[in-house]
């Protein structure tokens, strides 16, 4: 049976698709969160200082942390679905 198909019908189980993407959107969520907030001190108070630049380097790095965390989810929660 293929992951996110319901197989009475054959077409796409739009709830199993709408339960397996909640966690993922509430993953991505708490890292743009985490990532907003260096961000928005940049923009709003430190501007083109040092400090700025640093706290944008922190942003960077808390995205792209994120990002590989969310690929690591999607591929061991595939890996599961695929299995099951």
């Amino acid at each position: 049976m293929s992951p996110f198909v319901d197989p009475a019908t054959g077409d796409l189980n739009v709830a199993q698709i709408l339960s397996e993407s909640r966690p993922l959107a509430k993953l991505i969520g708490a890292f743009v969160a985490v990532a907003l907030v260096p961000y928005a001190l940049v923009y709003l108070a430190l501007g083109s200082s040092p400090l700025g630049a640093v706290l944008a380097l922190l942003g960077q790095f808390v995205l792209a942390v994120g990002t590989g965390i969310v690929l690591m989810y999607v591929v061991a929660r595939g890996r599961h679905l695929a299995d099951s």
